[in-house]
């Protein structure tokens, strides 16, 4: 018996695995709505573990997506929380020294992990109730895009209003050194401040970021203050269309959709998924689905897709589902973007199917909506 024989085998075994593979060469790239429903499936069986917040986000991005009522009731358990908390706000907006204590525990409890984290803490710490005021306008903006913002749910939330309108936002949203670590923030309080009817300083904005980040300088841009440039000009296109609830104008946002065309391959390379994701949504908002630069961003977003782990990963490679919502919920709206969008929903007893307010796109302080909270 020729005691080689075994060896001879397993390597012949071996080379034959080896040449077929060869022959059946590289696996076939998946179609992009393939990668989207697997990355829902992972999210969707995932979701009973996750924050409220990440499942708030998730919810009300598929909803404006699909129009599937299966997500109302995560987007109504929102509305309830929302309500409380405004309520709660409201009721103490002309407490001695409320504001100012809330604004410096926010800032006290900003996060320090990273660099642009410990950067933006410095800055917020310089500029008083900002803070707090940002967050007021984003929670009154989310309750207008329920159908909230009425006597009714929220008793005396002109007060809140009134009290926005008090606060020099101009000078926050045209500092460049605000601009340049939080320019994303700026772009979507400046359109929370047009929604509510506090005051419209979208032109303003637009004016100082496109001064300070003109295509010309991307040369000399850093990393980060590139990123923060871009994720920016995405967040002025994603808060003009009220977060995925309209289409918004491609000649009014040609400006961004032009700078990211000719600088996509910078892109690319030097941001991360949640961003050129974002640039992608950018050019579908615009109903510039046929555009060259999506075909190229969705390309990469399924070469950047972990199969095993079912989501697309972090920079880092990390898996974690809980930080990764953000970016995957992203990646679904790009690799499989519907042919409408969906408003709200309003969370009325009297319009359970979604439908948008007859007070959409118009400021809360000349409509006073009839809504009212989804009965529990």
């Amino acid at each position: 018996m020729n005691r080689h024989a075994p060896w001879r085998r397993l390597l012949g075994w071996g080379l034959a695995l080896l040449l077929a593979g060869c022959a059946l060469g590289p696996a076939p790239r998946p179609s992009d709505e393939t990668v989207a429903a697997e990355i829902r499936a992972t999210y969707e069986r995932a979701l009973p573990t996750l924050s409220a917040g990440k499942q708030r986000h998730y919810a009300q991005r598929l909803y404006r997506i699909t129009g599937d009522e299966r997500w109302l009731p995560l987007n109504r358990a929102y509305g309830e929380r929302l309500v409380a908390s405004l309520r709660e706000e409201i009721a103490r907006l002309d407490e001695p020294g409320y504001v100012a204590r809330r604004s410096r525990e926010g800032v006290e409890g900003y996060p320090e992990r990273t660099a642009k984290q410990r950067r933006r803490k410095r800055m917020l710490a310089d500029w008083g109730e900002i803070h707090y005021a940002k967050g007021l306008a984003f929670d009154l903006t989310q309750a207008h895009y329920h159908g909230l913002l009425n006597e009714r749910d929220l008793p005396g939330y002109r007060q809140a209003l009134a009290y926005l309108s008090g606060i020099d936002f101009l000078a926050f949203v045209t500092d460049p050194e605000v601009l340049d670590v939080y320019a994303a923030q700026v772009a979507n309080l400046v359109y929370y401040l047009e929604d509510l009817g506090v005051a419209d300083l979208r032109g303003e904005a637009i004016a100082a970021f496109r001064q300070r980040f003109p295509p010309s300088r991307d040369a000399s841009l850093d990393r980060a203050l590139y990123r923060n440039k871009i994720y920016g000009m995405t967040h002025f296109v994603i808060a003009a269309s009220d977060y995925y609830q309209r289409p918004v104008s491609a000649d009014e946002f040609a400006w961004v959709l032009d700078d990211f065309a000719d600088d996509l391959a910078r892109i690319l390379a030097d941001t991360k998924a949640d961003i050129y994701t974002e640039v992608g949504i950018s050019f579908l908002l615009a109903g510039r689905e046929q555009a060259p630069a999506v075909t190229r961003l969705r390309e990469a977003l399924v070469a950047a897709y972990d199969p095993v782990a079912g989501m697309v990963p972090s920079e880092w490679g990390g898996i974690d589902l809980e930080h990764g919502e953000h970016r995957n919920v992203l990646a679904i709206m790009l690799l499989d973007w519907p042919e409408r969008l969906y408003p709200g929903p309003i969370l009325s007893s009297g319009r359970q199917d979604g439908a948008p307010s007859a007070c959409r796109g118009r400021a809360p302080s000349s409509c006073e909506a009839s809504v009212r909270l989804m009965s529990r």
